[in-house]
């Protein structure tokens, strides 16, 4: 009897074995020779751009078949119209993969526009980092601290509705009482740095320190910002600045922090289409963790954003943002009343 049984398994496990290996064989038939689109929904030098075209050089080598990855730029509307085209035209094999910064991934519970998406309906497949974001102002302006910016107003660059660098803004302006005046339209990070530089705005609320730090090095060594406000889950002891969360008591404004910055947990991610197949869903999320633990582009990204990266699988990723979509639908409104203003 125990022959039989110990023979059934070793005949499952072969045809487990022998199942993977074809699969395998597909997923490289169907990847050589091809390209994969990773399309990125901000400008050229920005931080999600800097971070795909680190992942691009990598990770080729990863998925069965070693396909050419190239980044492809797709701003506009904030994010939305990359997440658009992603949910309506993008093919759901695998060719083509999108990056966003994080204020699209919730702008379907909060933003006043009727949305055509939900995030969770994406594929996630990993994220690259997770981040700090920070509100700062240009070190000649009057702005040095957070106090500052509740007692005079200040005006700050944004790229568009859904962006973070319009929500946030106005969103602590309800919150903490402070007097950022959002001035939007900059298509992407490039641009906001060059309306800093001219001094059109005072700075900018909603940077990620790992995209300040790839863009705008200078800035960062030199101390040409100051740095007035750190928006996360847990503060960064390297940045000298509070953390939002610190200068709230009361649990529901701590509630509605945590659906807007959540999402700050996973920095640069990296999504398919809705109704990815599972095999390809597979094949991608174990190429995407294979590639972040490449020690190479590691160093690769420890250059250019300045400290070590902390990615998250693309199964905890799903997980993550099924958690920020389970917010409680009148936490989801009060934020949403608040950024309609």
């Amino acid at each position: 009897m125990h022959g039989l049984f110990h023979r059934a398994l070793a005949l499952a496990a072969v045809l487990v074995a022998s199942q993977v290996a074809s699969q395998s064989i597909a997923a490289q038939e169907f990847y050589k020779g091809k390209q994969i689109s990773i399309l990125v929904a901000g400008t050229a030098g920005g931080g999600i751009d800097i971070g795909a075209r680190v992942l691009a050089r990598h990770l080729g080598k990863y998925i069965p078949g070693n396909p050419t990855v190239v980044a492809q730029l797709m701003p506009g509307a904030g994010g939305i119209r990359m997440i658009d085209h992603m949910n309506q035209v993008a093919p759901k094999d695998g060719t083509v993969i999108g990056t966003v910064a994080p204020g699209p991934i919730i702008e379907p519970l909060i933003g006043k526009r009727k949305i055509g998406y939900r995030m969770t309906d994406f594929t996630m497949l990993a994220a690259m980092d997770k981040d700090v974001t920070l509100c700062i102002a240009w070190g000649a302006s009057k702005f040095k601290s957070i106090k500052d910016v509740m007692d005079a107003p200040m005006a700050v660059a944004g790229t568009g509705a859904g962006s973070s660098t319009d929500i946030y803004p106005m969103f602590l302006n309800e919150v903490l009482g402070t007097k950022f005046r959002v001035i939007t339209g900059y298509l992407g990070s490039q641009e906001t740095i060059i309306a800093i530089e001219r001094g059109e705005v005072d700075g900018r609320c909603g940077w990620g320190w790992s995209s300040l730090n790839s863009t705008k090095p200078d800035w960062v060594r030199d101390k040409k910002v100051t740095y007035l406000l750190q928006m996360a889950l847990e503060r960064n002891p390297k940045i000298d600045a509070p953390l939002v969360f610190d200068l709230v008591k009361d649990e529901a404004s701590r509630q509605m922090m945590t659906l807007m910055f959540g999402p700050l947990a996973l920095n640069k991610p990296f999504f398919g289409p809705p109704g990815m197949p599972a095999d390809r869903t597979a094949e991608l999320r174990k190429a995407f963790a294979q590639a972040l633990a490449d020690k190479d582009l590691r160093a690769d990204a420890l250059k250019v954003f300045g400290d070590e990266i902390e990615p998250t699988s693309g199964e905890q990723a799903q997980k993550l943002i099924a958690e920020i979509y389970a917010t409680p639908p009148a936490v989801a409104e009060r934020v949403r009343g608040i950024l309609a203003k």
